[in-house]
């Protein structure tokens, strides 16, 4: 939870909290939800929301018609609804999106009142919490990504020698959370009713789901007792609550000092760094705390990996070691082909002919934010051959469309140059960073 771009009464109060937390790890908080529900709370909860940009839920009410009859109406009324403490949430729309590695995933999306309710709720308690993670936990926290967990895997495959890598993988991580261990890890902290009502009502709130034969209604979350829902703004701090139990296990049961084994999270994703002859211990260890924790371990998915004989992916990366000019080898990372490969496709759906209708500056402007986008995250350890890859596809791709939109055949290489491209209609070449990372590579 950021302190930085909150108002700064809301930065005040959150910095208390957080202070107060931190001096005192084993204090509990009986008053929260009058602090909820401030006004200055809400409203900040309301502008997040609105920053999002997210897709209505299932009352199909959005962000444009809440200001046109009077945003500050709208607030005032959920504010009362929370003062008085009869604010209940709504059902969750639930919708599929595809999964990295296939299939898909259930998207739990609550109407905008709940997310502000959510928001407003993450804000206090955010800062409570946070004080409590593991410094190995690098999923939704401040000032921690992505990156900065990749990094912390190299330093531990260089500078401490792991040379074994347990690559595990959970299967369906946020549903199988079980409900009642996980308002034990909220209720550790939080001590105020009214807030812990609330949360639990969040997890065991009904699911709508539109199919060709009507909407159906489910209440699995709350028949199953597990699952914080995918899509929910307090569902990554809930999420990282109960994996926290995991961390707390491996160190209090001597894992990391016998093993010498370091884990390192980011949401459900996990490795565990091992030194030669560890990683089979490291292995079977994990798989019995997941399994007392309510855990279950996706088989198909969890490996060993011995470097530097093998690499494996993590957050998008693949890890391991690669050979450099002069066939000098280095430990460091690179984007996987999986990553590649998604981009690739998002390029190719939105270069086929069906989109002919649109103009050559629309299909620009959406190809532009998604290469843009890539490349930022993508930015760590070589990535030139990377980039070059994605740079000529998208040209050619473009050029085609751009043949087919004038209902001809053929490459386009002649009718259209990469500087017509990339100049004149304003398509963004990747260019690689002027230095890679020092601790992406060496």
């Amino acid at each position: 939870m950021s302190l930085g771009t909150s108002p700064e009464k809301v930065r005040t109060l959150q910095t208390a909290l957080q202070t107060k937390a931190k001096t005192e790890p084993a204090t509990r908080f009986y008053s929260l939800w009058d602090k909820v529900c401030r006004a200055d709370v809400v409203l900040e909860a309301y502008r997040r929301c609105r920053a999002n940009h997210g897709a209505p839920g299932a009352d199909g009410e959005r962000f444009e018609h809440i200001e046109d009859h009077g945003r500050d109406v709208w607030l005032g009324r959920l504010r009362q609804e929370l003062c008085a403490k009869t604010y209940r949430p709504q059902p969750l729309l639930r919708v599929w999106i595809p999964k990295a590695q296939g299939g898909e995933r259930p998207l739990g999306i609550p109407t905008i009142r709940d997310r502000v309710v959510q928001a407003a709720v993450l804000l206090v308690i955010g800062p409570i919490f946070e004080t409590d993670l593991s410094p190995q936990q690098y999923g939704f926290r401040t000032g921690l990504d992505a990156k900065m967990a990749l990094r912390r895997i190299h330093f531990g495959i260089v500078q401490r020698g792991a040379r074994e890598v347990v690559d595990a993988d959970l299967s369906d991580y946020f549903q199988t959370i079980p409900h009642g261990d996980l308002m034990r890890c909220v209720a550790r902290r939080i001590a105020d009713g009214t807030l812990l009502a609330v949360i639990r009502q969040w997890l065991d709130a009904p699911v709508l789901e539109r199919t060709p034969e009507g909407v159906r209604r489910s209440t699995e979350a709350k028949n199953r007792s597990r699952g914080t829902p995918q899509g929910g703004i307090i569902s990554p701090l809930l999420a990282n609550l109960y994996f926290r139990r995991f961390m707390l296990a491996w160190s209090r049961h001597g894992y990391a000092a016998q093993l010498r084994a370091e884990v390192v999270n980011y949401a459900d994703d996990l490795v565990i760094l091992c030194p030669p002859g560890n990683g089979e211990r490291a292995l079977e260890a994990m798989r019995h705390l997941m399994d007392r924790l309510g855990l279950t371990v996706n088989e198909k998915k969890t490996r060993l990996a011995r470097l530097p004989a093998d690499r494996f992916d993590f957050l998008g990366y693949t890890v391991g070691r690669f050979f450099g000019k002069d066939g000098c080898p280095y430990w460091g990372t690179r984007p996987s082909k999986k990553s590649i490969k998604r981009l690739l496709g998002r390029i190719h759906d939105a270069t086929t002919s069906r989109w002919n209708a649109k103009d050559v500056q629309s299909r620009i402007e959406e190809l532009n934010p998604l290469l843009r986008g890539w490349a930022g995250y993508f930015s760590q350890g070589p990535v030139s051959r990377s980039y070059r890859l994605i740079n000529d596809y998208t040209a050619r791709r473009l050029r085609i469309w751009l043949m087919r939109k004038r209902g001809k055949r053929g490459t386009g290489y002649r009718q259209y140059s990469d500087q017509f491209l990339y100049d004149t209609w304003g398509l963004i070449r990747l260019v690689p960073p002027r230095a890679n990372l020092s601790n992406a590579k060496v």
